[in-house]
């Protein structure tokens, strides 16, 4: 056949920007973003999102490859920016609202931003982090889509809007290798580090998000899932491609999503770990069969059963800031698993699964780089390959250099391969806790705990111990409501060595009001290595060390 090469009708560059055009077109009259009495539909959120382009290009002279930073929580303006300030040719920077000024001012600083727009809430934590830089970014306020901006006399989100031209030609990018948005990893096990996405990547990515977890047309997507997290797993163009509805909430609890799946119609969500533990908790009657995608720490078999035992249908993914949306998935084997026992179903769903479609390849090697074997034993390291990776880390080529190696992504997550392909993470490299010479995982051990019914979160890390080196220590949460004495440190401490070999049985027990956490709910596990570091050499007969007023 001949050899034929790319045409002016096929090489236009990939970008998740078009979806908003489609939809706006296709489905112009549907509403798009309902928050709190505002509803938006996708024709005027596909206006707004030009206006913004328009205003950002035209007013605050931003061009091509400037970075415009953002504060906020999920509300209509965070969704709009995920369009209109790419379609300004800029970089799209979403921060964690969590974050202490110290750090934002780092993040700032790093990534050149040009303008930070910032929640009303986080004023003064903006304020704060901007008053330090030598050149700082513009600063202006996001105010609520309902304020009537001509009241204002000065800039903010809603004014600058009003400014911009509804029918702007968005900037399209030369290159579907040019950036897209600039994401900062959660600092779970080390400093942040500045991930860059391209347009190529995260259209990718976005398609992968509507295959691996099928969204049909028009779902009724809830944000419980912060979209300052990984763009929200890339679901702002993926529902927008799907002409869905985007329910948006500043904050929420058990109770107030069931009352937002109960007014809305609710389909689908995203959900941490820590989300699916609070709908397990709420005593509610679902109204309607509701869609979750779960990733981040892998849940609890127990959690799980619990979550599905209400109605919801869990699916369990993997991925990390640098894929952008999640690479591995628990793809079901319908009727060969749906006739397994509850328990042993729930067993499987938590596994992290196989490669999605879209991702070229996804393995677990050994220090050698070879694959594991196929045993459910043998670990190693996480490694994939495939277009939605991440282009690199921003201006740290030595640490782009250490996770890129051999055309892989290493990720850093230990895990082992099951006969059937599956891959289930153990650990992450960092918090496998090697007691005398044994290597333990914290994942297991945690598993067990939360098997206990006065239990609502744990996280097992390493405490140091004169004998062995380091043995587990377990920091739990007791469940809210829980009838009856709350659980002791020797009642759980029991419970472990009825389900465990006794080598891998935490040595210590620390019961706290809250564990600390990133913003999606991961467990900052740096945080307390550091309290049971500080707690000293675990030794017989020596009582923990209270850790409470150090968090």
């Amino acid at each position: 056949m001949e050899k034929l090469g790319p045409n002016s009708a096929n090489s236009s560059p990939l970008t998740p920007l078009i979806f908003l055009e489609r939809a706006a077109t296709v489905s112009g009259d549907s509403p798009s973003i309902v928050y709190n009495k505002t509803v938006y539909t996708w024709a005027q959120t596909h206006r707004r999102c030009l206006r913004l382009a328009s205003a950002l290009s035209g007013h605050l002279h931003i061009s091509s490859g400037d970075v415009v930073s953002v504060i906020s929580q999920n509300t209509p303006a965070m969704y709009e920016m995920h369009f209109g300030v790419p379609m300004s040719g800029a970089v799209l920077n979403t921060i964690n609202v969590r974050l202490d000024a110290r750090t934002i001012s780092a993040l700032l600083l790093h990534s050149s931003a040009r303008v930070l727009f910032a929640d009303e809430l986080f004023l003064p934590l903006a304020r704060s982090a901007v008053s330090v830089l030598p050149n700082p970014p513009l600063l202006l306020p996001v105010d609520e889509p309902s304020t009537n901006s001509s009241t204002y006399n000065h800039l903010t989100y809603e004014f600058l809007l009003s400014l911009g031209d509804p029918d702007f030609q968005w900037v399209r990018p030369a290159t579907e290798w040019a950036a897209v948005v600039l994401n900062y990893t959660s600092g779970t096990t080390s400093s942040p580090k500045g991930v860059v996405h391209s347009h190529r990547s995260v259209f990718l990515a976005a398609v992968n998000s509507l295959t691996a977890w099928p969204l049909p047309l028009h779902p009724v997507y809830l944000w419980t899932l912060p979209m300052f997290h990984a763009n929200g797993w890339c679901y702002p163009w993926a529902v927008a491609a799907a002409a869905g509805t985007n329910i948006c909430l500043r904050s929420f609890d058990g109770p107030a999503i069931f009352d937002a799946i109960a007014e809305n119609r609710v389909t689908h969500l995203c959900a941490a770990p820590v989300v699916l533990a609070m709908l397990a908790d709420t005593d509610r009657v679902l109204p309607n069969q509701v869609q979750i995608l779960t990733a981040g720490s892998p849940p609890p078999a127990a959690v799980l059963r619990r979550v599905e035992a209400l109605g919801f249908v869990v699916t369990h993914a993997y991925g990390l800031t640098e894929t952008g949306s999640f690479a591995v998935s628990c793809a079901w084997k319908g009727d060969e698993w749906n006739g397994l026992p509850e328990a042993e179903r729930a067993v499987l769903k938590s596994r992290q699964g196989v490669r999605t479609a879209v991702m070229e390849a996804a393995d677990v090697v050994d220090e050698t780089g070879e694959s594991v074997a196929r045993d459910g034993e043998t670990r190693g390291v996480v490694v994939l390959r495939g277009g939605y990776l991440m282009m690199g880390y921003l201006a740290d080529g030595e640490a782009t250099a250490e996770a890129v190696k051999g055309g892989w992504f290493y990720t850093g997550d230990v895990a082992v391969v099951h006969p059937d392909g599956y891959m289930e993470i153990k650990d992450r490299a960092k918090d496998v806790i090697i007691s005398g010479g044994e290597n333990i995982s914290s994942v297991e051990v945690e598993s067990v705990i939360h098997g206990h019914p006065a239990v609502g979160e744990v996280a097992v890390v390493a405490r140091p111990d004169e004998r062995w080196g380091e043995t587990p220590c377990a920091f739990v949460k007791v469940k809210a409501g829980v009838k009856g004495a709350a659980p002791t440190e020797a009642e759980l401490i029991g419970w472990c060595r009825e389900r465990m070999p006794h080598y891998i049985v935490p040595k210590t027990v620390v019961f706290l009001p809250e564990l600390p956490k990133t913003s999606t709910g991961k467990i900052q596990k740096y945080i307390l290595k550091n309290i049971a570091r500080e707690m000293g050499p675990a030794a017989a007969g020596v009582a923990p060390v209270s850790p409470t007023s150090r968090i």
